[in-house]
This record gives C-alpha cells, structure tokens and sequence, in this order.
C-alpha cells in the first residue's frame, strides 16, 4: 500500500492522495515489481537536512532521501521528500511545482527498483525512466 504523510504545511488533499497512489503503483508494475509498504513522508528543508545527518553523515540539502526495505520484487520503503527543495527546483528548472513533485516521486521509487544516477550513464538512464513514469500519470486510470 502506498502512503503519504505530511510533516509541514505541505497542502496535500484526498483526490491528489487517489490519483497520484494509483499512479505510483502503476509505476512499480510497469517495471515488474510489487507493492509493499510504501511511505511518501512530506517535509522541510530542516526536517530531511536532519535525517540526511543523522542517517547518512551528509551535512547538505536534498529534495529526497529514500530507505529501501525492499524484498526481491516486492518494494517497500520511506521516500522523504522536501517539499521546499521541490518548489527551488521547479523554479530553477522552470516547470511547474507538481511535474517536479511527480519526478522526485519516481526518481524515489525508480532507486528502490535498482536505477541509479552516480555515473553519468545512469543519470542518463533515470532520467529518461523519470520522464516516461511522468507521462503514465496522465494515463487514464
């Protein structure tokens, strides 16, 4: 089951929490896998500087940290996302604050589906993967 908490002023509504779960779960099937437990937990800045502290010894800001407690196939995890590094980037990018808020979303879920983006081929690969998962959401459901 896919879950959203929201740990700051993040407006987050019951139609949004339908439409954008049942687009994360058509996510994992497009890529074979199942769906666990999966936590989407909105925060600030501070909050997700802190984890990234404290869990991973990096003293930066992100937009997302993802825990991966997946088993084979079946993904489970709790994907933080800084809903403050989501608008800059959007800004930054020029697009709109919900297509960011959609690729960071993926690029969670897409780590826990062995993507990576530490070379420059697999930023490569998760970009294209990140563009195509956003473009299912406007699939009709």
């Amino acid at each position: 089951m896919i879950n959203f908490f929201v740990e700051n002023n993040f407006k987050w509504s019951k139609p949004q929490n339908k439409s954008h779960q049942m687009w994360l779960e058509e996510v994992l099937k497009s890529e074979g896998f199942g769906i666990g437990d999966v936590n989407y937990i909105f925060c600030d800045d501070v909050y997700l500087h802190e984890i990234n502290v404290n869990y991973l010894n990096h003293d930066d800001y992100t937009d997302i940290i993802s825990f991966d407690n997946s088993k084979g196939n079946l993904v489970e995890a709790d994907i933080f996302i800084s809903t403050e590094r989501v608008g800059e980037n959007a800004k930054s990018h020029e697009v709109t604050f919900e297509d960011e808020l959609k690729r960071v979303m993926a690029h969670g879920l897409l780590h826990c589906m062995n993507y990576n983006d530490k070379t420059e081929d697999e930023r490569k690969e998760m970009r294209k993967k990140e563009r195509e998962k956003i473009i299912m959401f406007h699939v009709e459901h």
